[in-house]
């Protein structure tokens, strides 16, 4: 029993299940909006739930096909050859039982939400598989990711929907656009071991300063996604206030790195949008309550 312990907790902070906070709060903003815009009323319990063990399993089992996929390159990189399995605290066949529990969460969860979440579960087990092979050929990787991040939301609106319209559409692609644009980001760090190994990445293409301009654009178009919503749906002043503080994070995370300092990169890429999820979340909720409960 603690050997099992010590190996969940090693694999735990493989897979870095902190940044579930990434994905996590749209996917309840999608559900809960979904709710709210189809129905006129809010998820229950029970489907959060299964919203919640559906991503769980889902990030699971793509951030562990990643660190397996890439172990050959995990273990090159100074940046990730302590990672667990590079550096030996866990086998493959170890991290290939939690994926197969993973995919199974996932599975079962979609099941007992409703029969779409079922039918469109191959879309996105494609997206999470595909994704950790796309450096080898193409530096679109990051639109890849931004894809699979962005089907958090869609996924929760699905599911307890049954359907998909034009502002779940609008969601996914303002979060596919924002997490394209953080990703961006984050590979400014790896442009030199990319170029050595082969692998291909936008900055490690166009050049650091290309990138960054480009996750600028992206993010400015997140901007633009998220005003979109106020009008497409009931939502009021209490979700205005929400993505105004989200564009100041976004603004704030651009000014800590440079072409010439990327020393920061860290703070903009884990800390600045884990809060951006959850401040818009945080406020979707507040506003969508007081319009409930008024």
């Amino acid at each position: 029993m603690r050997q099992l312990i010590h190996k969940t907790k090693i694999f735990l902070e493989m897979i870095k299940f902190e940044h579930s906070l990434f994905a996590l709060p749209f996917a309840y903003m999608g559900s809960i909006l979904g709710a709210v815009v189809e129905t006129g009323d809010l998820p229950t319990w029970t489907q959060i739930m299964w919203i919640t063990l559906a991503m769980i399993g889902a990030r699971t089992a793509a951030m562990s096909l990643n660190r397996v996929i890439d172990k050959k390159y995990d273990k090159k990189n100074p940046r990730t050859a302590n990672r667990a399995i590079p550096a030996g605290l866990i086998s493959v066949a170890e991290v290939t039982v939690f994926i197969i529990l993973s995919f199974l969460l996932l599975f079962w969860s979609a099941y007992h939400l409703n029969l779409l979440s079922v039918y469109l579960l191959p879309v996105a087990v494609f997206f999470l598989v595909f994704y950790s092979y796309t450096k080898r050929f193409t530096w679109a990787c990051h639109f890849v990711l931004g894809i699979t991040l962005g089907l958090a939301p869609l996924g929760g609106w699905v599911a307890i929907t049954g359907g998909i319209t034009p502002a779940a559409l609008v969601l996914f692609i303002t979060v596919a656009m924002w997490s394209a644009g953080f990703d961006l980001l984050y590979a400014c760090q790896d442009v030199e071991f990319d170029r050595e190994e082969g692998l291909h990445s936008y900055p490690s293409r166009f050049g650091i300063p290309v990138a960054l301009i480009t996750a600028r654009v992206l993010h400015t178009l997140t901007a633009v996604g998220l005003i979109s919503l106020f009008f497409m749906t009931n939502l009021s002043w209490w979700y205005l206030v929400g993505i105004i503080i989200a564009y100041i994070i976004l603004f704030y995370e651009h000014r800590l790195v440079s072409p010439t300092d990327l020393s920061k990169l860290n703070t903009a890429f884990f800390t600045m949008n884990g809060i951006l999820s959850t401040v818009v979340f945080v406020f979707t909720l507040v506003d969508i309550l007081v319009e409930t409960f008024r």
